[in-house]
């Protein structure tokens, strides 16, 4: 082989190992950003499920807190109800 020839095998494998530093490169940037995306979807999702579940804890709340109106109402009620039946007695 003389100087040539070497310089060719030399360009060829120059060529190819930065035709595959490349290939990797673009294959490591689309995985990162696939895994980007995915991740971004799964923090939407998950902010989604939060929201609702406050608004859950919330809708819960004021059912207990008419609730808790209605029997303090009763309760005066009874009350006024034992008075009355013990005046008459």
């Amino acid at each position: 082989m003389d100087g040539h020839e070497l310089a060719e095998v030399a360009g060829a494998i120059g060529i190819f190992t930065f035709i595959t530093t490349v290939i990797t490169v673009i294959i490591v940037q689309v995985g990162a950003t696939v895994r980007a995306r995915a991740a971004l979807a799964r923090e939407e999702e998950y902010r989604r499920l939060a929201e609702s579940g406050v608004e859950t804890q919330q809708s819960i709340e004021r059912q207990l807190t008419e609730a808790g109106r209605r029997l303090a109402a009763m309760e005066e009620r009874m009350s006024s109800l034992e008075k009355i039946l013990q005046t008459v007695e």
